[in-house]
């Protein structure tokens, strides 16, 4: 039954999991157009572009499609969308995920198996070789186990983007599929990472050549904040999916600091999941101070809460980056935020949003104080946060950087 419910994610033309409707409008936005494309079954979510050589794109974790939203999935459409802008184009060749969320073995197996019936499928169902291969999000609980198999079999460049190994998982629960991430790291020809914090990590499993590049959005996609409020009230804003672990965490950091804030604000959240009953219970004692609007798909409505917002407030516990910090950015917003990962790779501290140092309740406070005082800092460090994403963190300049490495592998395979 599990084997055959796993077989199903690479062979059914119906899925579940797929937002047939968003990954139809992000295809159109991402290649400029139907007219440069294809769709044929949606289980293989093709994209044939004009480039007889597009590129293969896989996210193990969560693909494009996916009808779950969350930071994963929008760091994968957007670089689907990058890559389809690169002279090259882009197809997604499976919607095939192998993660493993509890650690356990006998599924272990069973994803394994999957993915080598994935591997005997991609084989024969492309209508040609790629010019590469690039995979999102290859770590210990989602491995890339069609990657290396197919780059290999193919004798293209395999790419890495955002890959990440943690040497205590090489033992414990998780150990089998911390082997294949690694092995797959280690097999990569270019890591790509946003978080240079990755690095070291990377280099302990034999990984050697690596290129930054800054997370990336669309600007235009993302209204400027026009006005602040004509009253006194600081409008908070927090936007982050309510589940255990870190997520919770980053709620309950939050809810900590309000207790001691003084003066008038208020908060919307945004974000729903399996541990919604603990943040609502967290944020109890604020009362009509405190607006829950859930999860939200349309980024319309979402880009209206921004706009509506003084401050992005998030703590961003152990965030690799945080897309939701460059979404507030390009509406001009500035974030608080904790010194977490590389959340300061988005976020300058004092010039486009206040961090405050890991774990520290009372500097978090403290920023949103600062900003809940001070009108003019926040339309200042909103200004600077904008500018900043057009400058750096562009949809257009990381697909210009994206087509260059890749061209310079082609290159240098080709030589």
């Amino acid at each position: 039954m599990a084997l055959s419910k796993l077989l199903n994610q690479s062979i059914a033309i119906l899925r579940p999991d797929i937002d047939f409707v968003a990954m139809l409008e992000l295809l159109y936005r991402g290649t400029g157009g139907f007219a440069r494309q294809r769709i044929r079954h949606p289980d293989k979510m093709r994209i044939l572009t004009s480039s007889s050589r597009p590129i293969a794109f896989y996210a193990p974790l969560k693909h494009p499609g996916h009808a779950i939203p969350s930071g994963d999935r929008e760091v994968a459409r957007m670089l689907l969308r990058a890559l389809s802008q690169t002279r090259f184009g882009a197809q997604v060749v499976s919607t095939f995920t192998s993660l493993d969320a509890k650690g356990n073995a006998v599924d272990e197996a069973i994803i394994e198996a999957a993915a080598e019936a994935d591997v005997q499928r991609l084989q024969t169902a492309l209508p040609c070789r790629p010019a590469a291969w690039v995979t999102y999000h290859n770590y210990y609980k989602a491995p890339d186990l069609l990657g290396p198999a197919m780059s290999q079999a193919w004798g293209i460049p395999y790419v890495l983007v955002e890959a990440s190994h943690a040497e205590k998982r090489m033992s414990g629960p998780w150990a089998r599929f911390a082997a294949r991430s690694a092995q797959a790291s280690r097999s990569a020809n270019l890591h790509i990472v946003l978080n240079r914090g990755d690095i070291a990590g990377l280099q302990k499993v034999g990984a050697s050549r690596f290129l930054h590049l800054p997370p990336f959005l669309a600007p235009d996609e993302w209204p400027q904040k026009t006005a602040s409020q004509a009253n006194n009230q600081m409008r908070l804003l927090a936007v982050g999916m309510m589940r255990p672990g870190d997520k919770l965490a980053s709620y309950a950091m939050l809810a900590e600091a309000l207790r001691g804030l003084d003066g008038d604000w208020l908060l919307d959240i945004v974000g729903d999941g399996a541990a919604q009953a603990e943040v609502h219970a967290q944020f109890e004692p604020f009362e009509s101070r405190i607006r829950f609007h859930g999860k939200i798909t349309d980024r319309s409505r979402l880009a209206q809460l921004y706009a509506q917002a003084d401050v992005l407030a998030w703590p961003g516990v152990n965030e690799a980056f945080g897309m939701a910090y460059l979404e507030a950015a390009a509406c001009g917003l500035p974030a608080v935020a904790g010194a977490y990962g590389g959340v300061a790779e988005v976020v300058e501290n004092g010039i486009s949003g206040m961090l405050s140092p890991v774990g520290d309740v009372a500097a978090y406070r403290q920023n949103l104080a600062l900003l809940l005082g001070d009108a003019e800092l926040r339309h200042r460090l909103g200004i600077n946060a904008r500018e900043k994403v057009l400058q750096h963190h562009s949809l257009p300049a990381a697909a210009h950087r994206l087509e260059l490495q890749i061209a310079g592998l082609l290159a240098e395979q080709e030589a």
